[in-house]
C-alpha cells in the first residue's frame, strides 16, 4: 500500500522549500542579533541565539534529506524516521516561538518604555528585525511540523 504524497511532508519539494526558508530566516535573525550587537546582556536574546543556532543545522540537514529524496524521486516514509523528525520539528517549533516572543517583548519594552536609555534607534530596530525574522522562521517551522504530523498516522498501516 502506497502512502499518498502530501506536499510539505518530508521528502517532497515543498518540504525542501520550507526547510530552506526556515534556515534562511533563522540565519537572518541570527545575523541581525549578533553582528555588532551586544546581545549577551539580555537573557531572551541569548535564548534566541541558542535556539536559532539549533534550528539552522536541523533545517539544513533535513533540507539535504529532502533534496536527496526529491532527486531520487523516492520520499522516505519509514515510521521511526518520520516520528523522530516530527518530534524534533515540534520541539524546535515551540522553542522558536518562545524565543521569538521573548525577543519581541524585550525589544518592544526597549523601544516603548525605556526609550533611548537601553538602546539607540538603530540597535533597537535590529532587535525588532531579528524578532520578525524569528517569527517568519517559526511560521515555516510549524508548517512543516504540521505536515509531518499529518502524514505520520498513515505510516502505521504500512
Amino acid at each position: 500500500m502506497e502512502v499518498e504524497e502530501l506536499p510539505g511532508a518530508i521528502g517532497t519539494s515543498a518540504s525542501l522549500a520550507l526547510r530552506l526558508g526556515q534556515a534562511l530566516f533563522s540565519i537572518a535573525s541570527l545575523l541581525f542579533m549578533c553582528l555588532g550587537v551586544e546581545f549577551y546582556a539580555y537573557t531572551s536574546f541569548c535564548f534566541l541565539v541558542t535556539i536559532k543556532g539549533l534550528t539552522i543545522p536541523w533545517s539544513l540537514t533535513l533540507a539535504m534529506v529532502d533534496a536527496f529524496s526529491v532527486f531520487l524521486k523516492r520520499p522516505s516514509r519509514q515510521l521511526l524516521i518520520v516520528s523522530i523528525i516530527c518530534i524534533g520539528d515540534w520541539v524546535l517549533s515551540f522553542l522558536s516561538l518562545a524565543a521569538a516572543c521573548s525577543t519581541a517583548s524585550v525589544a518592544d519594552f526597549m523601544v516603548t518604555e525605556a526609550g533611548a536609555f537601553f538602546c539607540g534607534r538603530k540597535l533597537c530596530s535590529r532587535y525588532q528585525l531579528s524578532a520578525a525574522m524569528a517569527f517568519l522562521s517559526w511560521c515555516l517551522s510549524i508548517t512543516s511540523a504540521l505536515f509531518n504530523l499529518w502524514i505520520l498516522p498513515s505510516l502505521y498501516n504500512l
